[in-house]
């Protein structure tokens, strides 16, 4: 019985080779998944970050609400905007989905 295991064990084909291709598929599937998911994805994050924070008074953006208007007033976390006919409303600034500058 005691020769059976040892055999068993010294076989260095019997279990490593599937282990090994089962690892090189899971970084395989990782690999896909970071390319084509996660890294684009905080790439837009970032262009979003950076958009936020160039914003500045007479910017004409759209809200994601759909709202248009023409920034008035900038503040740390909100921004005052000019939607027309002397109305002002407050967004926070994660509200603001597109800038274009005036």
């Amino acid at each position: 019985m005691e020769l059976i295991l040892a055999l068993q064990t010294a076989n260095p084909s019997s279990g490593g080779t599937g282990m090994l291709i089962n690892i090189v598929m899971f970084g395989g599937i990782f690999a896909i998944f970071y390319f084509m998911i996660i890294r684009p994805q905080q790439k837009r994050a970032k262009e979003r970050e950076k958009m936020l924070s160039n914003i500045e008074k007479g910017d004409k953006i759209v809200t994601t609400g759909g709202i248009h208007g023409t920034i008035i007033g900038i503040e740390d976390k909100t921004v005052l905007v000019d939607c027309g006919n002397n109305i002002k409303l407050k967004f926070e600034r994660q509200a603001i989905s597109t800038i274009t500058k005036a």
